[in-house]
């Protein structure tokens, strides 16, 4: 395709102007390989430039699956390109990590050491390593752990049985996010299941071409809600991934029909609150809130029109809408360790824009974008605070008042 419409949507082309970090010069570059064309180092430093944001895809009046395209080149580089020793080893330290919710939580009491040390070490993070200054900046402070029961009991008659993904860095960073999902399910009129053997749903390890692993997680995620009917989910990257497990294990014989079902019955939290339609009182929350379209979300899953229109159901709240809301963040799963210079840009000009709204505070509904837009705030001396569209909710109904977010900043 030709046409270009693509261009404007890209962060990339937004950034640098280069036609091969665009969709339309990286589908190029991939037509090239198809056609028996080598994989030279320049060809990956370009695949690897991408976001993966699927910003393309909302715009290509054509229906080009990029998203899938980006996925399979993806995986082919991890699998034919030798990457450099220094590459290898970040790589498998940022996945022997994040896919554990275990390996995370071991984490939260050096952060909480380092923290009360109150150490300035950006400088010299900087010179060592950029990806280890990025991580240093995005680092939340440590949450209070919030133990989650297996069964969260409807309130009042009930209408749905459901079951939650808790997930990975939601689960360690943000717990109070899970507490509240579970909470507004369940006062909506929802049996809540969140078993506890669950773990990574692998949307990290797909979306950065590492096909094995991701499948791996995958499998044990479709066995894990075997026995339920809906899984919500409260992260965007996490459901467009779950979203995805039918294209992931098309012609695998033993798979690919339980892959497609699992995918069928995945739901975003404002997506199943929409189709399930609201019965518990909405209390008043005198705010004006920006909401930030994750990419996962409003690109990948087409999910825009449900969390604005909940959040605007909640008297006194208004909805304010972000300039360039298509273009991504920067965080796009672990791209803002991989590629922190870039990521940084786009979270300056993401911050500039939620800034410029005036809003209370700052919805999102990816813990990705939460850091990565907080951090960019704070380098410009803003302190909004940021929540998810569950915690808001959640205010709502139980009309603890706008005190509890206004008191994060």
């Amino acid at each position: 395709m030709h046409c270009g419409f693509c261009l404007p949507t890209c962060p990339t082309y937004v950034l640098w102007g280069e036609e091969m970090d665009s969709p339309r010069g990286r589908i190029h570059l991939m037509d090239q390989l198809e056609r028996g064309g080598p994989l030279t180092a320049s060809t990956v430093e370009h695949i690897d430039r991408c976001l993966g944001c699927m910003a393309c895809v909302t715009a290509c009046p054509s229906g080009v699956r990029y998203d899938r395209l980006i996925e399979m080149t993806r995986a082919r580089v991890e699998d034919d390109h030798p990457r450099s020793r220094g590459e290898r080893l970040l790589r498998e330290a940022i996945f022997a990590v994040f896919p554990y919710p275990r390996r995370l939580r071991a984490l939260r009491g050096p952060l909480r050491a380092y923290r009360r040390l109150n150490l300035d070490l950006a400088p010299l993070l900087e010179r060592l390593s950029p990806t280890l200054a990025a991580m240093e900046r995005l680092t939340p402070p440590p949450a209070r752990h919030v133990r989650l029961p297996e069964r969260v009991p409807a309130q009042g008659e009930r209408r749905a049985v459901v079951g939650m993904l808790t997930g990975c860095v939601q689960r360690e960073f943000f717990p109070g996010v899970n507490a509240a999902t579970a909470r507004v399910l369940a006062m909506e009129g929802c049996d809540v299941v969140l078993p506890k053997g669950q773990g990574c749903c692998g949307a990290l390890s797909l979306h950065t071409g590492r096909d094995e692993e991701a499948r791996a997680f995958a499998r044990r995620t479709i066995e894990t809600f075997a026995d339920v009917d809906v899984v919500v989910v409260n992260s965007a990257g996490c459901g467009s991934a779950m979203k995805d497990y039918g294209a992931v294990f098309a012609g695998d014989a033993e798979w690919a029909e339980r892959a497609a079902a699992f995918s069928a019955k995945t739901r975003d939290l404002a997506e199943f609150l929409a189709e399930l339609g609201p019965r518990a009182t909405r209390h008043p929350l005198e705010l004006a809130v920006a909401y930030h379209d994750a990419c996962h979300l409003a690109h990948a899953q087409g999910v825009r029109a449900q969390p604005r229109r909940l959040l605007g159901d909640i008297p006194g709240l208004e909805v304010r809408e972000v300039a360039d809301p298509e273009i991504c963040c920067g965080s796009a799963g672990v791209y803002n360790l991989l590629r922190p210079e870039a990521a940084s840009d786009l979270g300056d000009r993401k911050a500039r824009n939620v800034a410029a709204t005036g809003a209370d505070l700052l919805v999102a509904a990816n813990p990705g974008c939460t850091l990565q837009i907080t951090t960019a705030l704070r380098r410009r001396g803003e302190h909004l605070p940021v929540a998810h569209t569950a915690e808001v909710l959640d205010a709502s109904i139980r009309g603890i008042g706008k005190e509890s977010f206004l008191s994060r900043r």
